[in-house]
């Protein structure tokens, strides 16, 4: 079911959110998540550690989601019920996303993550795979995004709408995280719209910028989550080396592969770290 639109840009995004919000809601019986994550490419199989989901459905099934257009988005929706440091919480889980090469314009690449705030959702986790720029990073690496840098020139607010974005990727999850896995290193991401990757002499621009990181997703769904009061925790999954950084070409099969292998590394991460957010 679509969202009404006109050039792809929805008329009431944030009407369009509340709905799908009580949509979900009639569909799992649960009147208000506590939680939300969105898995990036390859990352569904780490989802697999929270348990076995209370209920699954199709996101098209929703208003104004779009059916997945890229491989590793299985464009699923799954709730689940997950035990809390303070009790049970309930967690909504987009398995895929909209990405803005897509050419549908930014509001169905925002739609989950405010459909999540709609939804009752205090946090929201979002997850992607990325190219390292850093050339420390090794592949199947997981760093915790410190901030980010848009090469994109798209923002999903409209108007004088002035959000103050210091602490967009919150500092309060990140620690949580690190008290869990005190190995784990953080990172400036930067968005890059895609689908084209990165030539090297961009990557080495992005470098001399302070990127640590590069992706085609995230800082526009952490941008929309924060404006409608969500903290954010962004966790990118190395799986390639950026442009030009060793020499190799680069494709989708390999991102897909690398998430893969490191899923049960993820899954456990999102398990122990979740209950303690609370």
């Amino acid at each position: 079911m679509s969202a009404q639109t006109v050039d792809g840009i929805y008329l009431d995004p944030i009407g369009t959110a509340e709905k799908a919000a009580a949509q979900i809601a009639l569909r799992t019986g649960v009147g208000q998540h506590d939680l939300a994550l969105v898995m990036g490419s390859g990352w569904v199989g780490a989802v697999d550690a929270l348990g076995t989901p209370t209920h699954e459905f199709s996101a098209e099934e929703i208003i104004g989601f779009l059916p997945p257009a890229v491989e590793g988005h299985s464009g699923k929706i799954r709730s689940y019920e997950i035990a809390g440091a303070n009790g049970p919480l309930r967690a909504l889980v987009f398995l895929g996303r909209t990405h803005l090469y897509e050419g549908k314009g930014i509001e169905p690449v925002v739609h989950s993550t405010r459909t999540a705030v709609k939804a009752g959702c205090k946090i929201v986790i979002l997850t992607n795979a990325c190219g390292g720029i850093k050339t420390e990073y090794k592949v199947g690496q997981p760093v915790l995004i410190r901030d980010h840098i848009s090469l994109t020139a798209t923002s999903p607010l409209i108007g004088a709408n002035f959000v103050d974005l210091t602490d967009l990727y919150s500092k309060r999850i990140r620690a949580i995280v690190k008290s869990e896995d005190n190995s784990l290193q953080e990172g400036v991401y930067v968005h890059w719209r895609g689908p084209t990757y990165e030539t090297p002499a961009e990557i080495k621009m992005m470098r001399t910028m302070g990127a640590d990181l590069v992706g085609m997703s995230t800082v526009p769904e952490a941008i929309a989550a924060h404006a409608l009061g969500a903290e954010v925790l962004g966790i990118s999954l190395v799986t390639n080396a950026a442009a030009g950084v060793t020499g190799e070409k680069l494709n989708h099969e390999e991102v897909i592969a690398a998430g893969k292998a490191a899923a049960q590394r993820m899954g456990a991460l999102l398990k122990g770290v979740i209950p303690k957010l609370f």
